[in-house]
This record gives structure tokens, C-alpha cells and sequence, in this order.
């Protein structure tokens, strides 16, 4: 902290103090084995040092508390509180006493002043205190501004101000990423790596996501046990510095809105997250992050994804698939489906069938048989879809992977 001292000498005294928790005293313990020179000194003066705990004097902490001997770290989502007080140094009566408490950032200046009033009269030896709280929003140069002005018993009016700089440090690193599921819904995983870049630990007490109005969200960081989820993290939610956390939540589209493919394509809003942590004796932090967005889906014209499939097949056996071909486009469509057969993928049935006229925004379920004849991880292409309307092709390859078995022994073959 930075403080620019009035070169007027005055008859009041400001004196402006942060306020923080405690920290629990350390000592460095200093021991031996018995059948050394020293033998039982170096435990006899720990065990007869007050700042030791009784029957774990080897251990670093003590019971005592530590006052903060300097200004320490301002951390971005803490909350900055300072005393300030104003004394009257003089032998005599001042009037009109105000104090104002302003608050500077890069990008504006609030006033943390609880009373705007002036006190009619300060006594010699009497002071004026007040506690200022404020939540810190920004990271880099802050700038605390005390002003006080004051009425001599004379009537001369005087006026002075102190500046106490300081910085707001970021106590935490997050990246997102975002994973839309293509294949079945329109969901949406998003992904949130949470890393303590302070240099002491944090007790994670919440991490949570607030969705966008078109969206609800089930969190994916707890296992399934017994009544109540157990955290991923297990039953210690504390996050040690430089340690990172991943994050993981699932988003659906909200009954209302996933049928409609023309509105979900283009949202690209997804929510933000709500961080609230804890560090030494408890000190709250909070932290929100700007609406997260992603990079909306190009879906094209037309989208075709797959609503039911099976995970394995067997090898030269048909199966079943069902795919659902949305109208992603603003115009009425007249659809016709060819399949194509690859090396290892047949279709049955008629390539070449019409399937009607789509309007925009609406959805075709449509059932398909096909069969392997490669076994193995195989993937599902040769789909094309033509609109009639425009002479238009659009063709699907890697639809979706489908595992192939043989269901036969060599010897049965």
C-alpha cells in the first residue's frame, strides 16, 4: 500500500487500516534424538514455550494467533474491508467534520462512505471510526481515496486527501470447453477446469452452473452412492495451489424449446458459472464468470441424426436404425433419400424413395435396415438427401459407429 502524505500540516490525523482474519501462528521446531549432546534441552524449551500446543510441540502450528503484518493479497471475488479513522490531534474544537471513503478502478469510482454527513463538532482527543466493506469485481490498480474536511474553531475551511494503492490479484484460472452431443439429442456437455493460482489452499464450497433460459442442467460431478451422491472429489472439497479441478455439467434443451432445431441451432449462450470458495479461517470469495458461449452447431439445410441405433451388432446380420432428418432452413423442401452401399456397410430397402415435402423447422423420423460385412468398429455412411425444389444434394458420411461381432465360433463356421 502506497500513501501519498499532505504536505499542510493539519489538526486531525487520518489513519486507515485493511481489516483481516488472523493467521495461526508457526514456529520452527527444532529437535534431536536423545543420545545426542543436546539430549531433552531442545524439547524442555518448546514444551515451555506458550506459542506451542501442549503434547504436539513438534508440530509447526501453534494455538496462538498472528495479527497481518502487512497489506497481504487482495484477490478478486474477496471482499476488501478497511477501518478508517479520523483523530483530532489539536487543542481545539473542530467543526463540520466530513469523511468520505471513494473507491477507484480502471473503469469507475464508487463511494464506500456510509454516512455522506458531516459531524457537527470533533473534541480534541475525540476521533471519528468507520468500517467500509466492498466486494471486489476487478483485477488490476485500485486506488483508495480518504478525504476529509473540516471547519476550524477560527472558521477556516481546510481540506486534505490521502491515496492507498493496491492491486487485486486473479485467485483462479478457468477454461471451458464445450461438446455438443450430434448423434441422438441436442445436448450440450461443457466442461470447466478450475485452477487455485493463489499460494494457499481453497475449500471449494460451491461450483455451480446457472443455465440460460433455454436450458436446464444436471451437474456430473457426484457418484451414486447409497441415498445421497458422493462427490468426485471425495468428502475433503479442498483444492491446494497451482491443483486443478475439472468440472463437468450436462445441458438439455427445455421441453419447449427442442423441437424447435431452427431456435437450438443458433443459441450460442449456454449460462455462467457461480464459484464460491473459502480460504485461511473462513474468508469468503466469490466469483462469476461472463455468460459462457460456445460455437453454435453448423447444421446446414438440413440435419440428420440418429435416434435409435444399436451399440453391437452381429457380423452379415441386418439391423435396425431410426434417423431423424430435420428442416434446419427457412423453405419448404421436397426430400428424396438414396443410400449408397461402402465396403463394409449394405443398405436394404429401395434407394431412391421419396420422402415427401418438409417444412422449416420440422422433423422426419425415419427407420433403416443395413447390415456389416466387415467386423470391428465400422462406421455408418453412404445416406444422401436430395431436394427436389432447389436440384440440391447433401451427402452424410461417419453418421455414427456401430461395433460389429462375429457371433459364431471358427469351429462353428
Amino acid at each position: 500500500m502506497e500513501v501519498n502524505q499532505a504536505k499542510q500540516e493539519h489538526l486531525l490525523a487520518l489513519k486507515v487500516m485493511r481489516l483481516t482474519k488472523p493467521t495461526l501462528f508457526t514456529n520452527l521446531p527444532v529437535t534431536c534424538e536423545d543420545r545426542d549432546l543436546p539430549g531433552d534441552l531442545f524439547g524442555q524449551l518448546m514444551r515451555e514455550d506458550p506459542s506451542t500446543i501442549k503434547g504436539a510441540e513438534a508440530l509447526m502450528l501453534g494455538e496462538m494467533l498472528t495479527l497481518p503484518q502487512n497489506f497481504g493479497n487482495i484477490f478478486l471475488g474477496e471482499t476488501f474491508s478497511s477501518y478508517i479513522s479520523v483523530h483530532n490531534d489539536s487543542i481545539q474544537v473542530v467543526k463540520d467534520v466530513l469523511v468520505k471513503a471513494d473507491l477507484q478502478t480502471s473503469s469507475q469510482r464508487l463511494n464506500l462512505s456510509a454516512s455522506n454527513s458531516a459531524v457537527a463538532e470533533l473534541k480534541p482527543e475525540s476521533c471519528i471510526d468507520d468500517v467500509i466493506h466492498h466486494e471486489v469485481k476487478e483485477i488490476g490498480t485500485h486506488i483508495l481515496v480518504c478525504a476529509v474536511s473540516y471547519t476550524t474553531q477560527y472558521g477556516e475551511k481546510l481540506y486534505f486527501r490521502k491515496f492507498f494503492k493496491f492491486q487485486v490479484l486473479k485467485p483462479l484460472d478457468v477454461k471451458t470447453k464445450f461438446y455438443n452431443a450430434e448423434v441422438r439429442t441436442d445436448e450440450v456437455f461443457l466442461e470447466a477446469q478450475i485452477q487455485n493460482i493463489t499460494t494457499s489452499p481453497m475449500f471449494m464450497e460451491k461450483v455451480s452452473l446457472e443455465p440460460s433460459m433455454m436450458y436446464n442442467v444436471t451437474e456430473l460431478n457426484t457418484v451414486a452412492s447409497g441415498d445421497d451422491g458422493e462427490s468426485t472429489f471425495g468428502k475433503m472439497s479442498y483444492l491446494q495451489p497451482m491443483d486443478t479441478r475439472q468440472y463437468l455439467y450436462c445441458l438439455k434443451p427445455k421441453p419447449e424449446y427442442a423441437e424447435k432445431a431452427g431456435v437450438i441451432k443458433g443459441v450460442t449462450v449456454i449460462g455462467k458459472l457461480d464459484i464460491v470458495w473459502k480460504t485461511n479461517l473462513g474468508e469468503r470469495g466469490r466469483l462469476q464468470t461472463s455468460q459462457l458461449q460456445r460455437m453454435a452447431p453448423g447444421y446446414g439445410d438440413i440435419r440428420l441424426s440418429l435416434e435409435v441405433i444399436p451399440d453391437t451388432v452381429n457380423l452379415e446380420e441386418p439391423f435396425d436404425i431410426i434417423c431423424r432428418i430435420t428442416n434446419c432452413s427457412e423453405r419448404t423442401m421436397d426430400l428424396v433419400l438414396e443410400m449408397c452401399n461402402t465396403r463394409s456397410i449394405h443398405w436394404c430397402g429401395v434407394s431412391g424413395r421419396q420422402l415427401g415435402k418438409l417444412c422449416p423447422g420440422a422433423f422426419l423420423s425415419l427407420p433403416l435396415t443395413l447390415l456389416s460385412s466387415v467386423q470391428g468398429l465400422q462406421s455408418l455412411s453412404g445416406l444422401r438427401l436430395t431436394d427436389t425444389f432447389l436440384k440440391r444434394t447433401y451427402e452424410y458420411d461417419d453418421i455414427a459407429q456401430v461395433c460389429v461381432v462375429c457371433p459364431y465360433s471358427s469351429n462353428e463356421r
